[in-house]
């Protein structure tokens, strides 16, 4: 630090003293604006204990004074890579949107638990000003889906930054039954987990199907109609196949043709929570084809699973396995367990593979249509 540059610092700090002890709030204001230029001025070159001694005058300072100066204050530290953390958080936490709202969007120093702590306790203002940052985390975006009314979710979706966990998106997708624009953000979504993906779809109106369809024209020309109102044929639809669900059924293909696709990987891919190549292995097991079995995986019941599962020749864990990934990635009420492996035991082969057939017919009747 320059021999100016340690003059005003003292001349700074004897005036500090001076302020905290007897001075009136418009002089803190005035002692608060000096500090900060202070800061601004030299911050690329403080070291953590210098940044930690301004956190604490900051702190000092900030007692007692009128939105308005906090507010300045939290426009001027928002940009800083080095602003001070504490204060950071300070000013995050404040009632005011005024002065919460420039740290909240702005701040890459404010870390992950500042975020949720306000958006756990503060105004939608606050969450809305969250939500609007370049990057949010899935722990951010799980409580902001959690307590943000609609303009929140709504922005909170269409931020590209924006990672969401599966729970985030089993709320959302709950949520688009009621918000046909919701739904269309959430069906262009591109980490949209492929079972949610085909629960949304099921409960999606024509208008949101439409939308989605005008969003993937290229998928579109392949399909003969331009909007299938009828969620099966929604299910099947190219634009609901991601890059990585797509690998997903080709390393099961390819499991299956080498004759390595057992019993033994179904569960392991059931216990890892992977819908995709369970679906797929459920599939081809079940020699059916990767749609049908998605439409019985999806159902709310757990019949679909098991009418599956029998006629692949599964036994009661590895089925077991499946209903509980099933719940988990949706989000839906725990299956009651012990009458379905009742049913699962009196369920004969025969049965399951008539279930089968109507399946197959029920799909070639909609394709022919």
């Amino acid at each position: 630090m320059s021999s100016k540059s340690a003059a005003t610092t003292e001349s700074l700090l004897d005036e500090l003293q001076t302020t905290l002890a007897h001075g009136t709030v418009a002089r803190r204001v005035e002692t608060l604006r000096r500090v900060t230029d202070l800061f601004i001025n030299g911050v690329v070159d403080y070291s953590d204990e210098q940044i930690e001694l301004f956190d604490d005058v900051f702190r000092c300072l900030t007692d007692h004074i009128e939105t308005s100066a906090r507010a300045l204050l939290a426009k001027r530290l928002a940009p800083i890579d080095k602003a001070p953390p504490r204060t950071l958080r300070r000013l995050a936490l404040d009632d005011q949107i005024e002065v919460a709202a420039p740290v909240l969007s702005g701040s890459e120093r404010l870390g992950d638990d500042a975020l949720i702590e306000t958006a756990r306790h503060k105004s939608q203002a606050h969450l809305m000003a969250i939500s609007i940052r370049k990057v949010l985390s899935r722990a951010v975006t799980d409580v902001l889906v959690l307590r943000g009314n609609d303009d929140v979710i709504h922005s909170t979706v269409n931020n590209p930054g924006a990672e969401f966990s599966d729970r985030g998106f089993t709320r959302l997708v709950n949520r688009a039954a009621a918000d046909d624009d919701l739904a269309t953000l959430l069906g262009m979504h591109p980490t949209m987990p492929r079972h949610l993906y085909l629960k949304l779809i099921a409960k999606a109106s024509a208008t949101v199907r439409a939308r989605l369809e005008a969003a993937n024209p290229k998928q579109a020309d392949d399909v003969p109609v331009a909007v299938r109102e009828a969620t099966q044929r929604a299910r099947s639809a190219p634009a609901a196949i991601s890059q990585e669900t797509a690998l997903a059924h080709a390393l099961v293909k390819s499991l299956h043709e080498d004759g390595r696709l057992d019993e033994h990987e179904v569960a392991g891919f059931a216990e890892a929570g992977k819908f995709d190549e369970s679906n797929a292995a459920l599939a081809a097991l079940a020699n059916v084809s990767v749609s049908i079995a998605e439409n019985m995986m999806v159902e709310t019941r757990a019949e679909g699973v098991m009418i599956l599962a029998k006629v692949s020749g599964m036994s009661w864990p590895t089925v077991e396995a499946i209903i509980n990934m099933r719940d988990t990635l949706s989000g839906l009420e725990a299956t009651d367990l012990r009458a379905c492996k009742a049913t699962y035991h009196r369920l004969r082969i025969s049965t399951a593979q008539q279930v089968l057939r109507f399946h197959r017919m029920q799909q070639t009747a909609s394709s022919a249509a």
